[in-house]
């Protein structure tokens, strides 16, 4: 980072030593190489002709043909990465529910996303200090994990989640207080992949005990400019939340 020549501060230069270093090991329902395969083909969308095409497009049904993948994942990980990166904002259940219906596991798909949201918030930031995106580390041998948590159930969202007063020891720590919120809890069937992505948010943003004080801010900018730049860019990203 340092060679932007535009000061970084440590911290986030360690979180993303940190998050590369997660991404590159066995993941819950993913080995190490299946992820990296996943960073791969996250890059790789960026130019996917037939995304182009379903973006431009009125309705994403609308489109027929096939995404110009690496050929290292299965269809319905390609569908999920490329649909995730290029066109977020027009996700629906009925998709979901479509690409599990395809082999994709409940745990996969959720893995997968979190692998995505801090790929692109790595390289965007790579990108934003004009340096090129960083290698693809090596994958680490291991088997994933498998683990599911037990009180993982389908309630307010499109796959199951934990609820604060679901979770179990087992689960690991997952919020930063009972009553967090949905933002939270979105990646908590796979609560390794939770974890992974709040550790390099965190620091982009604000750890969540500061998310509510309005008054002060920890970062180089007041807190009122840190939320005029994040709602800018959450709706040129499509973010619906």
């Amino acid at each position: 980072m340092q060679a932007s020549g535009i000061p970084v501060r440590e911290d986030l230069a360690q979180a993303h030593e940190r998050a590369w270093a997660a991404i590159s090991a066995p993941g819950t329902w993913l080995t190490g190489a299946q992820r990296i395969a996943v960073v791969a083909e996250i890059r790789h969308a960026h130019g996917c002709a037939h995304c182009a095409r379903i973006k431009a497009s009125l309705s994403p049904n609308a489109v027929q043909g096939e995404h110009a993948s690496l050929g290292t994942l299965g269809d319905a990980r390609v569908e999920l990465v490329h649909r995730v990166v290029c066109d977020p904002g027009r996700l629906s259940e009925p998709w979901s529910q479509s690409l599990l219906a395809r082999g994709l596991s409940e745990g996969e798909y959720v893995e997968i996303v979190g692998i995505a949201a801090m790929v692109m918030m790595m390289d965007r930031f790579a990108l934003a200090l004009g340096l090129p995106e960083r290698p693809l580390p090596a994958p680490r041998a291991g088997e994933p994990t498998r683990y599911r948590p037990p009180g993982a159930k389908k309630k307010a969202a499109w796959l199951p989640l934990v609820e604060p007063e679901d979770a179990v020891e087992a689960d690991g720590p997952m919020y930063p207080s009972p009553k967090a919120g949905y933002i939270y809890r979105g990646l908590s069937l796979v609560p390794q992949s939770l974890r992974d992505y709040w550790a390099l948010a965190n620091v982009h943003y604000l750890p969540g005990q500061f998310v509510y004080q309005f008054d002060k801010s920890i970062r180089a900018i007041s807190r009122p400019q840190m939320e005029i730049m994040a709602a800018r860019v959450s709706a040129l990203h499509q973010c619906v939340y």
